[in-house]
């Protein structure tokens, strides 16, 4: 039988069988079928526009040419709203789905869309240190333009389609930002266009309230339109140290230890249970052993998670030398373990080989096909949260995830938070150091209710004088959200700057209600 024919008849049983157990029923207990026969080969044909559509516009010098132009398309969009009456709010026009976070916002649908189609890097200041975006530049396109130059950036979040202003507008992380802190504290200076169409740069020392207020506002004190960000020089390798650590307090203790050595370029810890984990630190180097040198971003490299897992299960430490550009990106392909609910059994070394330069499937194409039936399975059956919370408070804030989620591994991932204006600072006048934990999968606790549950995880966090993450799903009230954050220096400058009418307050864009 020839291969088309072959091929012909799977299609045709695959159809049959769709047929007999019904479209939703296979696209909510058989999603691989669809994530690996549909959504795998679409990632790959968006992969390659994009990356093509990057390197024709470097090379065509065509991005600051027309960054001006886009810019003023956008300014002429805001004056026609304000022609019009300003009867409706406005935020961006790019849609709900193409967002990593896992829910759509309602509010596109109602409010005035500004188309902003800014993808590009602009320009790279090797004098100053510092790169000029525009905000739809991904962290897989910017360390790609980077790294071949000598050059990355302090914080480089995880996810290859994480966006620049999605990082500045909400928040980013990285293993590295016990040194640099939160990725808004590596941005040196942004552009937006405002309420008015006026177009106004903003840093630490010109129009420095905005500069500061910019941060976790979720689009609503103007439109970003470029950010410059601060450079650092990249080396080839990571020197990795794994460390497995039994016991809670042991485990706590240790990663606080090892969280405030800034000779550390890199510290993160997947907690495997509540009383197992690794503990890794990292430093940046250019020599490398080379018997010891795992490349792990690789397709058929086993996901990291996985990998790291290894070093708990033989009870041994271990070192490794991985090329900085896949450790940068080593949670990527298995996007951290979600991967593993979706496609089984993604991890197997068959598959890995045949397939694995498939992997992962685009985030966004997976919220677009995802269905009513399956939204709500996730929402009351899987919970993606992370809560950045004091140091002092790991311990405590881990037996909390455990006693109310009961999901693992766990994120753990120290920055330091410093004292500056804005909706996120410490309590104190100095300085502190926090960390993210990341809690993504299923909740194995026991009469799980997502409502119930959540709510007390933000209660806690509020105590403790933490922060929720603003992508994830938040079940807070108005009163409790403005508990949490410092809006101070936020509602001074939107009524300043005419924000009220033009754009909803950033809880109205957040919370649960305006997300499906």
């Amino acid at each position: 039988m020839s291969p088309v024919w072959s091929l012909g008849a799977g299609l045709l049983l695959l159809l049959l069988w769709v047929r007999h157990r019904g479209l939703e029923a296979v696209l909510v207990h058989h999603r691989w079928v669809f994530v690996c026969l549909f959504l795998l080969p679409l990632s790959i044909l968006f992969d390659v526009y994009y990356q093509l559509r990057a390197w024709a516009v470097w090379r065509l010098h065509s991005a600051p040419r027309q960054h001006a132009q886009r810019v003023r398309h956008i300014q002429a969009q805001v004056r026609e709203w304000k022609n019009e009456g300003s009867k409706r709010y406005m935020c961006t026009g790019r849609p709900g789905w193409l967002t990593v976070s896992l829910r759509v916002g309602k509010y596109k649908k109602i409010h005035k869309n500004i188309m902003i189609n800014l993808m590009d890097v602009l320009e790279v200041d090797s004098e100053r240190q510092v790169v000029r975006v525009e905000p739809l530049v991904t962290m897989g396109q910017l360390t790609a333009h980077l790294n071949p130059m000598g050059w990355t950036i302090p914080v480089v979040p995880e996810l290859d389609d994480l966006t620049v202003g999605g990082l500045i507008m909400g928040t980013g992380i990285e293993s590295s930002s016990h040194i640099y802190g939160l990725f808004q504290h590596t941005c040196v200076a942004y552009e937006l266009v405002l309420a008015d169409g006026s177009l106004v740069r903003c840093s630490p020392t010109e129009n420095s309230d905005l500069f500061y207020a910019v941060p976790w506002s979720c689009g609503t004190l103007g439109f970003l339109v470029a950010a410059e960000i601060k450079m650092i020089p990249a080396k080839k390798y990571v020197k990795i140290h794994y460390e497995p650590v039994r016991g809670l307090q042991k485990i706590c203790e240790k990663f606080t230890e090892e969280s405030k050595k800034k000779e550390n370029s890199f510290v993160e810890g997947l907690v495997y249970s509540l009383e197992e984990a690794v503990i890794m630190t990292g430093v940046l180097t250019d020599e490398a052993e080379q018997s010891k040198i795992n490349r792990i971003g690789n397709y058929y490299k086993p996901w990291f998670f996985k990998h790291v897992e290894k070093y708990l299960k033989a009870d041994r430490t271990g070192v490794e030398y991985i090329p900085s550009r896949h450790y940068y990106h080593r949670h990527t392909r298995s996007i951290f373990w979600e991967l593993q609910d979706i496609i089984p059994f993604g991890n197997n070394p068959i598959f890995r080989y045949l397939f694995g330069w498939m992997v992962p499937p685009k985030i966004s194409l997976l919220k677009l096909t995802q269905g009513e039936a399956i939204r709500k399975l996730y929402e009351q059956h899987h919970v993606v949260q992370d809560m950045l919370v004091p140091m002092k408070s790991l311990e405590k804030s881990i037996q909390t995830f455990h006693a109310d989620l009961n999901v693992y591994p766990l994120w753990l991932c120290p920055f330091i938070l410093p004292n500056n204006p804005g909706m996120v600072h410490p309590k104190g006048d100095e300085a502190e150091l926090y960390v993210d934990i990341g809690a993504y999968g299923e909740p194995k606790r026991k009469q799980f209710e997502a409502r119930a549950s959540m709510r007390q995880m933000e209660k806690f966090v509020r105590s403790v004088h933490g922060f929720q993450m603003l992508y994830a799903d938040c079940y807070m009230t108005r009163e409790e959200f403005w508990d949490m954050f410092d809006g101070s220096l936020y509602h001074k400058l939107r009524e300043q700057m005419n924000c009220k009418d033009a754009f909803p307050e950033v809880y109205d864009k957040i919370c649960k209600a305006a997300r499906h």
